[in-house]
């Protein structure tokens, strides 16, 4: 006797605001081709403010599961809402679980930053890093509740990063010679400190470095990807 096989696809209602109707259009295929035999779409669709106003506040609008909303777009004066951001905040009080995908031409890391800390978008998305192949991973990404940031959003927050991290000479011998192989044991052989105080060095460069790792190769990993070692 044959098991019945529940072939039910999930529904995921989207939202796309973008004033220019090619990219729309872009959005609309590459996520129709995600994963078809698993989940079912219904796109809806606004070209500014105005329009993305009217959708979201719609009583009889079913809430939407994830929003592409372009940062930069035609304003709604009267009701104050005059970019992506804006639309992203009415979002989070119609639509509280909604995952937003910002989308932006902008560069500036003090804007980047501060649409991030003011809005914690689920995707943050430099256009000119957008390419169908990175539109299904960036999808791929939030739909998992996973969060996405672009490749350029990524260099410029792990660059920023690297420039609030300060050590001193002894943490990077430290690090030197653990990326030798050298054992914590023997560093005061190379380093001029007490063997204690190496111990609480690394625990304090781990913590810096978000290192949960027992062993030292994630540290050492880390540190070269900060560029705190070459």
């Amino acid at each position: 006797m044959n098991e019945s096989i529940d072939t039910a696809l999930i529904k995921k209602n989207i939202l796309i605001i973008d004033d220019h109707p090619f990219i729309i259009e872009g959005y609309k295929n590459g996520i129709t081709r995600y994963k078809p035999t698993q989940y079912e779409y219904s796109i809806s669709q606004a070209v500014d403010c105005k329009s993305g106003y009217e959708l979201i506040t719609n009583p009889n609008t079913v809430a939407f599961d994830i929003a592409f909303l372009d940062i930069s777009m035609p304003t709604y004066e009267e009701k104050g809402l005059r970019s992506g951001e804006d639309l992203a905040r009415l979002l989070k009080e119609y639509m509280p679980n909604c995952q937003i995908i910002l989308l932006t031409m902008y560069t500036e890391e003090l804007k980047i930053k501060n649409i991030i800390d003011t809005i914690n978008p689920s995707g943050l998305v430099i256009k000119n890093d957008l390419t169908f192949e990175e539109l299904l991973f960036g999808f791929d990404k939030v739909i998992n509740n996973e969060i996405y940031y672009s490749q350029s959003i990524q260099k410029m927050l792990d660059l920023a990063q690297q420039e609030t991290i300060e050590i001193d000479v002894f943490d990077k011998q430290i690090l030197f010679h653990i990326s030798k192989g050298t054992r914590t044991i023997d560093i005061p052989q190379y380093v001029p400190i007490s063997l204690e105080a190496i111990e609480k060095r690394k625990l304090n460069l781990k913590k810096i470095l978000n290192v949960h790792d027992q062993t030292d190769t994630e540290l050492v990993r880390e540190a070269k990807n900060k560029g705190l070692l070459f």
